[in-house]
């Protein structure tokens, strides 16, 4: 098995892709004060575009979503302008890239907060583990705010707001985070989200705060064609669980289907059984991007089998920029270096080497 079925060109709403190689999400770390993305963020991100798409770190769509030191937003102007100079450099090295915009709920601070109160979330449901601070210092998360009606308002007005500052920013297109603990996916689960109003109780209540996160980025954008949704049927990260699974991703991707979107994104580790980004995709009618451990061959071989219509690399694409020129040529690939994922200055971040000329 070689790499070419991941060489074909592909279109994702009104997203043309060169490869089927994109670059995952990842959180770095590197913002800048005022939550603007670094001086480095630019070469870090053109660096890779030679994928089929970028997809940005996880950004802060409202000032109060942010739950990580230095992750960056898009609420203000001067984000706007800072990442307008990452999307030309991207748009300028031959790639599209989209921004993945979240709002971290319970996993969070108060000390992120400009009122200094604890964090929202669905419901008061303080999850297990510990919570980075400004400085990194570590402290237990705190039991958050049950959300009002008011608070969903406006969080969910953020989306909107924020995917139309993303087409200001020059953007190709949003991503919106409802996955991996954050607060959409504290919706959709049944042992976060503990509501007896309109958007808890039985699943068809539970991915109301979903739809309304993506109606309002559709707004913002302008239309659907441009927006991608990230889902982690399978993931337990930031303490979350669901009793039933199948049910509540199967439900929550139907429930994606009239927005006339440009894809779904499943976080799926490669041989999880039984898979669930299948049933997910026609659910859906969506084009689908799996995110899960996948190299070349495997890759390849997901692609080729004709379920799965891109993948999405993590760590392996950090390490390695020049990623889909490597899959070409059977190259060997860089080794990622965990102690310079987070933080830091250009060690780790833009100084992975690419093949040699």
């Amino acid at each position: 098995m070689t790499a070419d079925a991941l060489f074909s060109p592909v279109k994702f709403g009104s997203i043309e892709l060169k490869n089927r190689i994109v670059l995952a999400p990842l959180t770095r770390n590197r913002a800048a004060p005022g939550n603007l993305p670094s001086t480095l963020a630019a070469t870090y991100y053109s660096q890779r575009a030679s994928g089929g798409l970028v997809i940005t770190e996880a950004t802060q769509a409202t000032e109060d979503g942010q739950g990580y030191p230095d992750t960056p937003g898009l609420y203000s102007d001067a984000q706007v302008a800072a990442w307008k100079v990452v999307t030309d450099a991207v748009h300028a090295a031959g790639g599209k890239i989209v921004v993945q915009l979240w709002h971290t709920g319970r996993i969070s601070h108060s000390v992120f907060r400009p009122d200094g109160l604890p964090p929202l979330a669905p419901s008061a449901i303080a999850p297990a583990g510990a919570v980075y601070l400004p400085g990194w210092q570590k402290a237990d998360f705190e039991t958050p705010r049950e959300m009002s009606q008011a608070d969903i308002d406006r969080v969910v007005d953020g989306w909107r707001a924020a995917a139309a500052n993303a087409r200001r920013a020059g953007f190709d297109g949003v991503e919106v985070h409802a996955a991996n603990g954050y607060l959409i996916d504290q919706f959709l689960r049944d042992g976060s989200n503990k509501r007896t109003d309109g958007y808890g109780g039985p699943i068809e209540n539970r991915v109301r705060f979903l739809k309304e996160a993506v109606a309002a980025a559709v707004a913002g954008w302008g239309s659907g064609d441009g927006v991608g949704v990230r889902l982690s049927p399978h993931n337990p990260y930031n303490d979350m669980k669901d009793s039933d699974p199948a049910t509540t991703f199967t439900a929550a991707a139907a429930a994606l289907k009239p927005f006339g979107l440009a894809y779904l994104h499943v976080i799926e580790p490669v041989g999880t059984s039984p898979a669930l980004a299948p049933a997910m995709k026609a659910a859906s009618g969506l084009p689908l991007i799996v995110n899960g451990g996948y190299g070349a061959e495997t890759g390849a071989a997901a692609v080729a089998a004709g379920t799965i219509d891109a993948i999405a690399y993590g760590t392996l694409f950090l390490a390695n920029p020049d990623l889909p020129a490597r899959f070409a040529a059977g190259a060997p690939l860089n080794t990622p270096n965990p102690k310079t994922f987070y933080g830091g200055t250009e060690v780790g971040y833009t100084d992975y080497p690419a093949l040699a000329s």
